[in-house]
């Protein structure tokens, strides 16, 4: 039997549309062109608007639930059900654990269970989960149990995927999608570079290192800051939730939540990730080394396949290693420095642009549609 053409209808259930990596690539993904689908739903479990105004003004419905409270829960997965079983997806898109989760169960209630089909989307790798509250451990060790339920398992990242097959999961299908990065969107701009540094009175010749994550245990800011505070002579811009309460130091800008990542990377020469546990495929690093920026990257989920040979990768929370991995690539001529960010640009055009995610998705999505006639 041929593969079907695109479906005609995918709804995604996502855990959020906060600030976030993973709602970045969602954002992405739906609002792409060509798209992955002639009509496209985005249902998010929290009432978060970050991404809202983008998506409708692509012509994506967008529907927001109140999972915070369990009686929200409760009726948030009728509505949700109800809310499938008008539209007949061809698709539900699951999309981080809770997404995954309401996704199954909503679309069991629906009664559409055997006409759509299921896709789950596991956005992390090797998360310390003694870090976080019970309701995460709860719902991960759910998904876990429930794994063989969906059509298709994707992940964002090889290293995700293992980790989830040695946590249990037991998927009837997997594949790695990696993320995509809009090329137009995060690229070099030497006139946003310097309007950047005069904003934030940063000399044209200062060495700046680029570190986008919101303040959060994996993140591992402490060790970032650690490895700063030897290198008086480099600076640093901190963007992400909460970076702004970070501790004060001479050579860091903390700027805290910020709508223009791409234009403040261009200020920067070198995009750096400091992560001790579950990333997957860090959106942080490919955004800059899409902007020309090389990366120095913590070990952690597949940076190291992301960076290849344009950066360096060094062990997770070691401060010195950061220091020395810096000092290298601060201390190369210019003429180096500039081929690698070459390098670096046309590694991730090469391999992560968005269309090639898009493609992938829409392939399987294909592919699923025909496996069911």
């Amino acid at each position: 039997m041929g593969v079907k053409a695109r479906p005609g209808k995918v709804l995604v259930v996502t855990t959020g549309l906060g600030v976030g990596g993973a709602e970045a690539m969602l954002t992405r993904l739906v609002t792409a062109q060509p798209s992955i689908a002639d009509d496209v739903t985005v249902v998010s479990l929290r009432p978060e608007d970050d991404y809202v105004e983008r998506l409708r003004t692509a012509g994506v419905k967008v529907v927001q639930l109140d999972f915070r409270r369990a009686s929200g829960i409760a009726s948030g997965l009728i509505e949700l059900a109800k809310l499938i079983a008008e539209r007949c997806p061809d698709i539900v898109q699951g999309w981080m654990y809770h997404g995954d989760l309401a996704a199954l169960l909503a679309l069991t209630l629906s009664g559409r269970r055997s006409r759509t089909r299921l896709v789950w989307s596991l956005r992390c790798s090797d998360m310390d989960l003694r870090r976080y509250g019970p309701g995460l451990r709860a719902v991960v060790k759910t998904c876990t149990l429930l794994s063989r339920r969906p059509d298709a398992v994707t992940a964002n990242s090889a290293v995700g995927l293992k980790f989830h097959l040695e946590l249990g999961y037991r998927p009837r299908r997997a594949e790695v999608i990696p993320n995509g990065i809009d090329m137009e969107e995060f690229r070099p701009d030497l006139i946003a570079r310097r309007a950047v540094r005069h904003e934030l009175g940063i000399e044209d010749a200062a060495i700046v290192i680029a570190h986008v994550a919101r303040v959060d245990p994996m993140k591992d800011h402490s060790t970032f800051l650690a490895a700063m505070a030897q290198l008086p002579e480099i600076q640093a811009l901190l963007i992400g939730v909460g970076t702004e309460n970070l501790a004060a130091s001479r050579n860091v800008f903390r700027l805290g939540r910020r709508r223009d990542v791409a234009r403040l990377l261009t200020a920067a020469d070198f995009i750096a990730s400091s992560s001790r546990f579950g990333e997957g495929f860090s959106n942080a690093i490919a955004e800059g080394m899409a902007c020309g920026l090389p990366g120095i990257v913590t070990d952690v989920g597949d940076a190291r396949l992301i960076v290849g040979e344009t950066g360096l990768v060094v062990p997770r929370e070691d401060a010195q290693a950061m220091v020395a991995a810096m000092q290298t690539l601060a201390q190369e001529p210019i003429e180096a420095r500039t081929a690698r960010r070459v390098k670096a640009r046309t590694r991730i055009a090469e391999n992560f642009a968005l269309p090639t995610a898009v493609k992938r998705f829409a392939a399987l999505y294909a592919s699923l549609q025909s496996a069911c006639g």
